[in-house]
């Protein structure tokens, strides 16, 4: 059986990397290690909703690839209820990326197609990195048998990034679609929106759609005007 293919989105792909990343050093160092298959063993990191998890995952697939390596990616959430097949048609050879693990845990299906990929993996060289939003002992799994591999991967944990992390993290972001957020618009945004850099990023999506529609810039009216906010 082939692994499906599945949709990626292909700008957040090609925007991660590790050199941009905002947070742990060490977890930067571990991870560039195993893309380029300077480190073994599997590795699980966890972290909450915008500490950047997504982001060195795929950083992490992105340096494998370049390095020659095969690689799997798989969102689970994304996947729903295909990720039973997908797991199945890994044949846990390279370097195997599963994000968002926490989407499929609960059910007893998934969580035997995981500890299954994650023997095969062992069996046959493979290298799995997990992301997650809780630690191995946090997360609602059934198997005990896969709770207890998943504690045995080396850890990382990311901590949520404070606003002037946040703030640079969106003007590289802005700056690689080509917009150029100053400081009253960041004030502004900080002020009156989400501050949930996934809910951000949707936006700049947006900005960067409606300021070359107007041929306009980035600016505290316009950004008014367009979240229809008062002043």
């Amino acid at each position: 059986m082939s692994v499906p293919q599945l949709p990626l989105n292909l700008r957040a792909a090609q925007a991660a990397g590790f050199d941009d990343f905002e947070g742990s050093a060490e977890a930067v160092a571990l991870l560039r290690a195993s893309a380029l298959g300077e480190a073994s063993g599997s590795v699980f990191l966890d972290g909450p909703t915008g500490s950047g998890r997504s982001h060195l995952l795929l950083a992490t697939v992105a340096e494998a690839r370049r390095a020659g390596r095969e690689v799997h990616y798989v969102p689970l959430a994304t996947l729903g209820a295909r990720a039973v097949d997908a797991l199945q048609a890994i044949e846990g050879t390279g370097l195997i990326a599963l994000d968002d693990l926490q989407a499929v845990l609960g059910e007893r299906e998934h969580e035997i197609a995981l500890f299954a990929l994650h023997n095969r993996a062992h069996d046959r060289g493979g290298q799995l990195i997990y992301a997650a939003d809780a630690s191995p002992q946090g997360l609602p799994l059934v198997l005990p048998d896969l709770r207890s591999r998943l504690q045995q991967c080396s850890r990382l944990s990311l901590g949520a990034l404070d606003d002037e992390a946040r703030r640079r993290v969106l003007k590289r972001r802005a700056h690689a679609r080509g917009l150029e957020l100053d400081e009253p618009v960041l004030d502004y945004l900080f002020r009156r929106h989400s501050r949930d850099l996934q809910t951000l990023t949707r936006l700049l999506d947006r900005l960067d759609r409606e300021s070359l529609a107007a041929q306009r810039r980035v600016t505290v009216p316009f950004l008014r005007a367009l979240l229809g906010l008062g002043v």
